[in-house]
């Protein structure tokens, strides 16, 4: 079907804003080449399966950088009317931002290290200085100046060695997760020849200053497969493996203990772990198995001076922490620490030479608890908020006796602390500043809760500006995730005040598939209950509107990545609830993907959505996948965003999406589809240039609500 129109209206429903008007442009159409698929005696015609050519071995990629280039120009004509607004938008969210400015330094071995930024840069500079805070500035990473000329450059896993002469860090270039690790001579200045290449960028470090471990990743599929170890100076192609990963669906990683003691090697899928260890003195030693991996057991270990800690779900669906003998490791050998609570979820520790930091969750909330090693007396620390996230934030120094943490709400711009676990003292050390005069008094927050389709209350966090009338005529922005047992916690955002300023409440459903409400709020929310997510979702929409936060004519969704899962089910499932939708790098051909075991992390999704060669898994995935359900209906108005080098949700699912719903689509309201040709799943990466899609994203929005300015 192709789009073309003078005026659309937003949606239908007589309380919808006035008339919005469109130009009079004509949408691409993608070309039809029918693919079959037959699996479990399933037959499905995928008319644009072709769009995936990009990353094919010599397949003719020029149709389909057309067929997007396509739509990037349709977009644009289409939103042309925004770009006063998107250029009004963007320079108002960057005013806001404190462009010369500079991290709260930590300790480690001796040097404080921060990162500053200064004015007019799109990135940032690692520095240190020995001793204190007065000593000689130290530029170990200047990001600003190694990015030029670059249309993407991430760097990632800074880590110095022991003695603190060498840096090893990882570079990409291309926005695909794929990292070259780096080391730096910190007394020379001069990079070592040395180039790890198909790589997560981190690397840690043995007590000798000359061996990393690393992990390697698989050049197609880019799954974690391999931990290598490197010695300095030598080529890479010598590197030895010491560990290679033959399950599939786990992820691997490598890391240190905090006391400097441990090498640490942890596979993990979603249902189990096994965690294997070295001594940090020992780097060509054998790494021993800490406790073989059990189905339905996943564990975390915490190294002590005198034992180990595990925070394990062993017995206990919400977490306990055992401990156990430094060379008496196995489950036998567990003896409780801290017990099992049902309305308490463990999410880890923070260990000290003297202390003990619980991150916990209750009723949707994050906690911290003190607990002093010595005596085992506990206190927590307490926060005066409705909705508030509280984490801890970089403690690398085992031996203090203070913790840095971090605190933001919906309107509690983020903060720094530091609490001294002896006396009880807390120190604010900084408040992101918010340029432009921004008052705290202005803005409210709330927490209520939406009953779900089977009875269950799903919370709700919100903020608006005061004053904002709650009787049905206010826009709503509502977002959520709901996968992998990810918390979406209630955070300040400087750019969201361009919502709020002009009128918006925003709001996020803290809806099953996160772990906001304890394990079960995730086990209730994945594989064969998937769709709690999405029910639990249209139930807070229409909530929200029962309780005159909004109407249905100015009600607006978003979600990213899983979360663009969310909003392509919640369309299908409820079409005539949102007046627009943002659905960012969406996963929204569930069962494609997950039969392509070429497509980088579809084997370590399987229990998360299933894995679709099983009978009743494809069967459930296909009821619910976007792609698949389209139907002829009037879909709300859309906006949908990918990157072309997007190795987590590739581009061609939203791509596909795009067309196959432009021929169904049955109503005058628009269907968008923007891809960045240069980077990939997170966007850009200097720190303005993300601004620029999120003006682009509100002024879709704002454009159907009639607001202009």
């Amino acid at each position: 079907m192709i789009l073309s129109m003078a005026t659309a209206s937003c949606a239908p429903q007589s309380d919808t804003v006035d008339t919005v008007t469109w130009p009079d442009v004509q949408a691409p159409v993608a070309t039809i080449k029918p693919y079959t698929r037959i699996v479990h005696g399933d037959t499905v015609i995928d008319n644009y399966y072709w769009l995936n050519d990009y990353f094919k071995k010599g397949a003719d990629s020029s149709a389909v950088i057309k067929y997007l280039e396509q739509e990037n120009d349709y977009t644009a004509a289409m939103l042309k009317s925004t770009e006063p607004l998107q250029e009004k938008l963007f320079n108002e969210m960057k005013s806001r931002i404190k462009e010369k400015d500079e991290s709260v330094p930590y300790l480690e071995n001796g040097y404080y290290y921060y990162r500053r930024t200064e004015e007019g840069k799109q990135y940032y500079k690692i520095c240190r200085k020995k001793g204190g805070l007065d000593g000689k500035e130290e530029v170990l990473l200047d990001v600003d100046d190694m990015a030029k000329g670059m249309p993407y450059y991430a760097v990632s896993g800074f880590a110095v060695s022991p003695d603190n002469k060498f840096l090893a860090y990882g570079v990409d270039t291309v926005s695909r997760r794929e990292y070259v690790i780096h080391i730096k001579n910190l007394e020379t200045g001069e990079l070592l020849t040395d180039r790890i290449s198909n790589t997560t960028g981190s690397a840690v470090w043995a007590a000798d200053n000359k061996t990393v471990f690393y992990t390697k990743i698989h050049p197609l599929t880019l799954l974690s497969e391999k931990i290598k170890r490197h010695t300095l100076g030598t080529s890479s192609e010598l590197d030895v493996e010491v560990y290679h990963e033959r399950d599939n669906t786990n992820y691997i990683e490598v890391s240190k203990s905090k006391n400097g003691r441990y090498i640490f090697i942890q596979s993990q899928g979603t249902l189990s772990t096994e965690v294997r260890y070295l001594s940090a003195d020992e780097p060509t030693g054998v790494f021993r198995v800490f406790q073989a991996r059990q189905k339905d057991v996943l564990y975390a270990v915490t190294a002590l001076e005198d034992r180990f800690l595990v925070t394990t779900n062993a017995d206990a669906q919400n977490f306990k922490v055992v401990s156990c003998p430094l060379d008496k490791t196995t489950k036998e050998n567990w003896v409780e620490y801290i017990p099992h609570r049902p309305d308490v979820l463990i999410e880890g520790l923070d260990e000290f030479k003297n202390f003990l930091v619980i991150s916990t969750r209750k009723n949707g909330l994050t906690n911290l608890t003190i607990r002093d090693l010595k005596t085992n007396k506990e206190h927590p620390l307490d926060f005066g908020e409705a909705a508030y996230t509280v984490y801890p934030s970089i403690n690398a120094e085992y031996s203090s006796d203070i913790v840095r943490y971090g605190y933001t709400s919906l309107v509690t711009p983020l903060s720094t602390f530091d609490y001294n676990m002896y006396t009880k003292e807390r120190v604010l050390l900084k408040q992101q500043e918010v340029l432009g005069g921004y008052n705290v008094e202005d803005y409210v927050t709330e927490r209520s809760f939406a009953p779900a389709a089977d009875g269950v209350l799903v919370p709700i966090s919100l903020v608006y500006k005061k004053g904002t009338k709650k009787d049905g005529t206010a826009p709503l922005y509502l977002y959520a995730y709901g996968s992998y047992g990810a918390s979406m916690d209630p955070t300040f955002s400087s750019t969201r005040l361009s919502l709020l300023d002009r009128g918006f409440i925003y709001a996020i459903a803290h809806i099953r598939g996160g772990e906001e409400m304890g394990r079960q709020w995730y086990e209730d929310g994945k594989l064969m209950k998937k769709k709690n997510t999405f029910t639990d979702f249209i139930e807070c929409g229409r909530y929200l509107i029962k309780q005159k936060y909004t109407s249905k004519g100015h009600l607006y969704a978003e979600g990213g990545s899983a979360g663009g899962l969310l909003m392509g089910a919640v369309i299908n499932m409820a079409p005539d609830l949102w007046n627009g939708v943002i659905a960012a790098v969406p996963f929204v051909d569930v069962v494609t993907t997950m039969l392509d075991e070429t497509i980088p992390l579809t084997t370590n999704e399987y229990d998360e959505w299933g894995n679709p060669n099983n009978k009743d898994a494809y069967a459930y995935m296909k009821s619910y996948s976007p792609y698949e359900n389209v139907e002829a209906k009037a879909y709300p108005n859309l906006l949908v965003t990918t990157g072309l080098h997007d190795s987590q949700v590739q581009y061609f699912e939203p791509a596909k999406w795009v067309a196959r719903l432009r021929t169904a689509h049955t109503g005058n309201n628009v269907i968008l589809l923007k891809t960045d040709m240069d980077f990939g799943h997170g966007g850009a990466s200097g720190r303005f240039d993300y601004l620029k899609d999120q003006a682009l994203e509100y002024a879709f929005i704002l454009k159907l609500e009639g607001i202009n300015k």
